[in-house]
C-alpha cells in the first residue's frame, strides 16, 4: 500500500514538473475540415491570443475529409502530451451518428473547453430571384427535385441543418455534398447551387460584401448580428430551429496540469471583451462548460442526431 502511494505520488509531482515545462514546443491545433468554414475562423479567433499566452505558437493544421472525422481520428491517435488540440463541432456527434466514429469516440479524448455557439443562415447568390424564405419555399415547391443545395460533406453541420430544412418544409431538392465548408460557400457564390444553409461565422462576411443574400437564421431567435434578418421559423418553416457549436479536446491522458491551463487560458481568453465582440461580429456567442458539462453534452448531442438521422433516413456514403 505504501508502495502504491509512494508510486502515485511520483506520478503527481512527474505531472506537474511537465506542466511547468510545457509548452516547449509549437501545439498543433487540428481543425478536421478545410480553411475557409465556419469552423476555421472559430479556431483563428482563438488560435493568436492562445499562442500569446502560451508562449508558444499555436498551429492551425486543417484535415478535412469524412465530415470531419478523418481529422477527429488522427487527433485520437497523437500522443497525449498536450502537443495536439482538436476542435470539435456538431459534426462530431453527427460523425458517431453516421458511424464513421465509434460510439464511444469521446473516451479517445479528454474534454478541455467550450468556445461557442453560432446558429445557420440560409443564403441565396446575389442573382437569386429569391429575396426571402418564402420566396424559396415557392421555387421550391414549383420546380421539386430540380434545385441544389450546398453542403459540407455528409454529417457536417450544414448537411444536418439542410436536411432538417427539408423534412420540416416538406420540400424536396438536391444536396450536393463539398469536402468543407469553403467550397460549398464558393459554388454558392458563384451561383453554382441555389442556397446554402450554413454556419453565419462563415456567411456574414459575404452577405456583408453583397455577395450573398441572407434569408433567415436558424436560431430560436433573431441574431443580434443580422437584427433585420428573421427566423427561418418566423419566416415560412415553423419550429425549425437548429445551431452549431465548437469545443476543443485533447487526446486522452493528457497531464492534468495542462488540461487545468489550457482551460483557464482559453477561458481567460473567452472572457475578454475583444474576443466576445468578434464571436459576435460573425454572429456567434460565447459559452463556458466546465469539462465534465462538455462530456455530457457531446452525449446528447449524440442522441439528438442519431435520432434525426434515423428518422430522416440519412445514408452514410
Amino acid at each position: 500500500m505504501k508502495k502504491a502511494l509512494v508510486f502515485l505520488m511520483g506520478l503527481a509531482m512527474a505531472a506537474v514538473a511537465y506542466a511547468e515545462q510545457w509548452p516547449a514546443k509549437p501545439v498543433r491545433f487540428i481543425v478536421p475540415y478545410p480553411p475557409g468554414g465556419g469552423t476555421d475562423v472559430i479556431a483563428r479567433i482563438v488560435q493568436g491570443r492562445l499562442s500569446e499566452a502560451l508562449g508558444q505558437q499555436v498551429v492551425i493544421e486543417n484535415r478535412g475529409g469524412a465530415g470531419g472525422a478523418l481529422g477527429t481520428a488522427e487527433a485520437a491517435k497523437a500522443a497525449p502530451d498536450g502537443y495536439t488540440l482538436l476542435l470539435i463541432s456538431v459534426a462530431f456527434p453527427t460523425s458517431i451518428a453516421f458511424n464513421r466514429l465509434p460510439q464511444d469516440m469521446m473516451k479517445s479524448f479528454d474534454p478541455v473547453a467550450m468556445l461557442g455557439s453560432g446558429p445557420a443562415l440560409l443564403v441565396v447568390p446575389a442573382s437569386s430571384p429569391a429575396n426571402s424564405v418564402g420566396d424559396l419555399l415557392n421555387l421550391l415547391r414549383q420546380r421539386p427535385g430540380a434545385l441544389n443545395a450546398a453542403a459540407a460533406g455528409i454529417g457536417s453541420f450544414q448537411h444536418m441543418a439542410t436536411e432538417l430544412f427539408r423534412l420540416q418544409s416538406k420540400t424536396n431538392f438536391v444536396i450536393v455534398q463539398y469536402k468543407g465548408g469553403g467550397p460549398a460557400l464558393t459554388d454558392t457564390i458563384a451561383g453554382q447551387v441555389q442556397f446554402n444553409l450554413g454556419s453565419l461565422v462563415q456567411m456574414m462576411p459575404h452577405v456583408r460584401s453583397g455577395k450573398l443574400k441572407a434569408l433567415g437564421v436558424s436560431g430560436a431567435k433573431r441574431n443580434a448580428a443580422m437584427p433585420d434578418v428573421p427566423t427561418i421559423a418566423e419566416a415560412g418553416v415553423p419550429g425549425y430551429e437548429v445551431s452549431n457549436w465548437w469545443g476543443i479536446l485533447s487526446p486522452a491522458g493528457t497531464p492534468q496540469p495542462v488540461l487545468d491551463r489550457l482551460y483557464k487560458e482559453i477561458n481567460v481568453i473567452l472572457d475578454s471583451p475583444e474576443t466576445r465582440k468578434r464571436f459576435e461580429l460573425e454572429g456567434a456567442e460565447v459559452i463556458r462548460m466546465k469539462p465534465a458539462e462538455i462530456t455530457s453534452f457531446v452525449a446528447k448531442e449524440t442522441e439528438q442526431w442519431t435520432r434525426v438521422v434515423k428518422e430522416a433516413g440519412i445514408k452514410p456514403e
